[in-house]
């Protein structure tokens, strides 16, 4: 069973926003943003199955399409017929994949530092992650994660914080087989032949200062998708939610405003 938090409006008719998280899958990601959504939408955010509180053993061959398939599952259950999809790197991914499977159900589209297609940078990082899983070195791996997410200055101006967040990871680690497959899921995700099927408006979100995913990764989405704009942030790495809160909420808010 999926875990998941409704927060905000309770109205059948609220406007409803999707939150999905990126490779730790977690509904926790999106705390910074949940006070500045609460008042106007109803705001869904939800443990992708496999992680956290949404435990399962996932197959080998687990895809971004089964991703999709399982939040399709969660929200016909809660009778969500529109929404808009907010997705972090592989969520970000899971929203490309509703586009194409259920179009019908978004009201609009935003990625944050995602991808349509694999590239050699992002595969180099994952393989390092993988190696350093393989040696078993969690808190390595960890301190691995967080340089590729937060800017260097964050971090050194957190460092107290981050290391007792390490520290709960640690102790909490994930399921190994579920994080190496939901890696291979990822970087094996290649919708880029169907990008000018996805008529969805979109706004993609990319950070200059990304050093897990370029960038210019998501300028395919602008190029190629009849209705997406490109918004770049000169700061904030790949968790810009979390390390320029404030930046990326307006950019949020100003996006979903358009569909007031």
């Amino acid at each position: 069973m999926m875990y998941f938090e409704t927060h905000g409006l309770t109205a059948p008719d609220a406007p409803t926003l999707v939150l999905s998280s990126g490779l730790g899958g977690s509904a926790q990601f999106w705390q910074p943003q949940l006070p500045a959504l609460i008042n106007n939408y109803r705001v869904i955010v939800y443990d992708q199955i496999g992680t956290g509180r949404s435990p399962a053993n996932l197959p080998s061959h687990y895809s971004i399409a089964h991703m999709a398939d399982e939040l399709l599952t969660l929200l016909d259950r809660l009778d969500v017929s529109q929404c808009h999809l907010i997705g972090h790197a592989l969520g970000g991914l899971v929203g490309l994949q509703l586009a194409i499977r259920r179009p019908d159900m978004l009201s609009s589209l935003l990625l944050v530092n995602a991808w349509s297609s694999p590239n050699p940078h992002t595969l180099r990082c994952f393989n390092i992650r993988k190696a350093i899983l393989a040696s078993g070195k969690k808190d390595i791996y960890l301190q691995m994660q967080s340089l590729l997410l937060y800017p260097p200055d964050w971090i050194a101006a957190n460092h107290a914080e981050l290391s007792k967040e390490e520290a709960h990871h640690v102790a909490n680690f994930p399921n190994q087989d579920n994080l190496l497959a939901r890696i291979h899921a990822l970087s094996t995700f290649d919708i880029e032949a169907q990008l000018g099927d996805i008529a969805t408006p979109t706004m993609a979100i990319a950070n200059k200062d990304d050093l897990l995913v370029p960038w210019q990764r998501s300028q395919p989405f602008a190029n190629k998708m009849p209705n997406a704009e490109l918004v770049t942030m000169e700061y904030g790495g790949h968790a810009s939610s979390v390390t320029a809160t404030e930046s990326f909420n307006n950019i949020l808010l100003s996006h979903l405003q358009t569909f007031a």
